[in-house]
């Protein structure tokens, strides 16, 4: 076995037994620490040591003296039905994340570590087969009812019965949940090493027993729920806005986690019909700060007057972060994509350089990797501690894993994409398919190679059409078809589809999400995020590898592994990343100086009195101007 995968077997019950037998026959008293009983801790690190000790005040990165107050406008693309979040149906408002928490919160300067919220403190020992939460006593919901052991358990057992496909995957390993005391819960995980399971239940949203138990939690609903975080819905228009509130009254407002975060005194989160418009929004000043993620409007769209007299700020904030992966994503339950060499094929259609030069500005980086920007990603070939890990797979998975290392096609010249195209022409003639009468067909039954390639946004149309394009030149038959937001997920949380553009996130500490992104038990359920469709035995196994991995170390060989297996099988058409994130935003905002690893945290963000008030004077100058 590797250290991927082997549980850790600790024979220290005889030696416990023995002290404790004679701790009670000298002084009849049974004292935790020399009985070997795990003591509560303030946090937990995934691997390693935590960078905060018990007595911090407020992580690096917050100001814990920033003002309060003020008012931050965002925009949201599409339209939301349903403030529950965490079921399949409906669309989601934006912004319910601020109403809900959890027993921990993960600090942003750390690869994975969690401080207590609702939880004051946690036990594990140290195999982590189990973890107990200590409820804080002045943790409360909205309408002043303590958060209880109750609580937890009742939120555990709804998610995974009728939350999203992800609390499944997620808990899956959790055997049993124990009420020790009113604010004391017990989870007991199944036998296996599984080092982040305890962080996962740290992160696990605690809902109101008393609200919800009377109501039906997997249907829709726009009533304003009871939650227990720093906001609270003020006021609403189905579709068009949400408003968001602080909560005077927070009861975790002066936890040292949460000093410095949550400053804006409202949030209004205003819905646009799609980023086009949203753009053309910010520029008039109707909100105020705009992530941005087309390439070509940070270079073309920004030179407006705002911009030129200093109203308006675009800045580049770097991060740490693993890109993930974004690409063209093949719906293996598709007969047409079932083989592995008509998705390869494909993939030599897709002129990366050609879009980077024209369309993006020269602005990205081809994506090499599912975990690129980091020590995730698998580089070479595989060393001798992934080949352990690999070997016993060999006859499951694509030889290429073994010899050769991964790249997506280039084609830097006109003549690269002919010579593209030849191999795509000879890969589909060897699964099968002929060019007759400039159309792609099947050798067997004639039938034409026809496929839809599904988007929710218009401006992703200028990416695809020359993909198809290309496509036309094979024999292909390209559809694109752009549909609003509440059509797109439905069809994606059906698996309606042929090709869609999709994107995983990775954080730096991968693990029991990998299940629910590549694993096979997620194929099948509805509203997962295996968009793709992914049954495949060897990628089941090193997912459990990944979970299992007892330290940094093996962690990144066991992720090395897993990131070859699926870039050989040509499961996507990996696109491009950048390691910072695009802000644009008008000037009334004060912000901390330092930037964590994991990237700009908005939430540290304030709203400065005295900007604000110079900005409104400035902008009314400028449009009587």
């Amino acid at each position: 076995m590797t250290r991927c995968q082997a549980p850790k077997i600790v024979f220290q019950i005889l030696s416990r037994f023995v002290g404790m037998l004679l701790l009670v026959w000298v002084a009849g008293v049974i004292s935790p620490a020399f009985a070997g009983e795990p003591q509560p801790m303030h946090g937990v690190a995934m691997h390693g040591d935590l960078k905060y000790g018990p007595d911090f005040t407020h992580f690096e990165y917050a100001d814990p003296n920033a003002p309060k107050g003020g008012e931050v406008r965002l925009a949201a693309v599409g339209g939301f039905d349903s403030f529950n979040p965490y079921i399949v149906k409906g669309q989601p408002a934006a912004g319910l994340g601020f109403l809900f928490e959890s027993l921990m919160t993960s600090s942003a300067d750390e690869a994975f570590s969690e401080y207590g919220l609702i939880a004051e403190s946690i036990e594990m020992p140290d195999d982590r087969s189990w973890v107990i939460f200590n409820l804080r006593p002045q943790a409360r919901f909205h309408d002043g009812s303590a958060i209880t052991a109750d609580d937890v358990i009742f939120s555990f057992d709804i998610l995974k019965t009728k939350g999203r496909p992800l609390f499944r995957f997620y808990y899956a390993n959790v055997e049993k949940v124990e009420k020790l005391a009113e604010q004391r819960v017990k989870f007991t995980f199944a036998p296996g090493e599984n080092r982040e399971l305890a962080l996962i239940i740290g992160q696990l949203p605690i809902l109101s027993k008393q609200y919800w138990e009377g109501r039906d939690f997997d249907a829709t609903t726009l009533e304003p729920p009871i939650g227990s975080g720093p906001y609270r819905i003020k006021q609403f228009e189905t579709g068009r806005f949400v408003v968001y509130e602080l909560d005077e009254n927070y009861w975790g407002k002066d936890l040292p986690v949460n000093r410095g975060i949550y400053n804006f005194g409202r949030m209004r989160y205003d819905y646009y019909r799609d980023t086009t418009v949203a753009l053309e929004a910010f520029k008039a000043g109707a909100y105020d700060l705009r992530p941005e993620t087309s390439a070509k409007d940070w270079a073309t769209a920004y030179d407006f007057p705002a911009v030129r007299n200093g109203l308006v700020k675009t800045e580049r904030f770097p991060h740490q972060m693993p890109s993930g992966m974004q690409g063209f994503a093949y719906n293996l339950r598709r007969p047409l994509f079932q083989d592995d060499r008509v998705r390869q094929a494909l993939a030599y259609a897709f002129d990366f350089e050609w879009s980077n030069r024209n369309l993006f500005y020269g602005q990205y980086t081809r994506t090499r990797s599912y975990f690129d920007n980091s020590e995730l990603a698998s580089r070479g070939l595989p060393s001798k501690e992934e080949l352990v890990v690999l070997e016993p797979l060999r006859a499951q998975i694509p030889p290429e894993v073994f010899t050769e290392t991964y790249a997506p096609p280039v084609s830097d010249s006109p003549e690269g994409l002919r010579a593209n195209l030849r191999k795509a022409l000879d890969l589909l003639q060897a699964a099968g398919w002929v060019f007759k009468d400039r159309k792609l067909v099947n050798g067997q039954t004639g039938q034409p190679f026809e496929f839809e390639i599904l988007l929710n946004q218009p401006n992703w149309e200028r990416i695809t059409l020359p993909f198809t394009r290309n496509l036309e030149r094979l024999g292909i038959n390209t559809h694109v078809r752009t549909v609003d937001s509440a059509q797109y997920e439905n069809r994606l949380n059906n698996f309606d589809y042929d090709m869609i553009v999709d994107v995983w996130g990775q954080s730096l500490s991968p693990g029991n999400e990998q299940r629910e992104f590549w694993g096979s038990h997620a194929a099948d359920a509805p509203g997962s995020r295996n968009t793709v469709g992914i049954k495949n035995p060897a990628i089941d196994q090193l997912i459990e590898s990944v979970i299992a991995a007892p330290d940094r170390q093996a962690l990144l060989t066991c992720v090395h592994a897993m990131d070859r297996v699926l870039l050989w099988n040509h499961y996507v058409i990996p696109h491009w990343h950048i390691p910072y994130e695009r802000l644009a935003f008008w000037d009334k905002f004060g912000r901390p100086a330092l930037i964590p690893m994991q990237g700009v945290q908005i939430n540290a963000w304030w709203v400065d009195p005295a900007k604000a008030a110079t900005l409104g004077e400035r902008e009314k100058t400028l449009k009587a101007e």
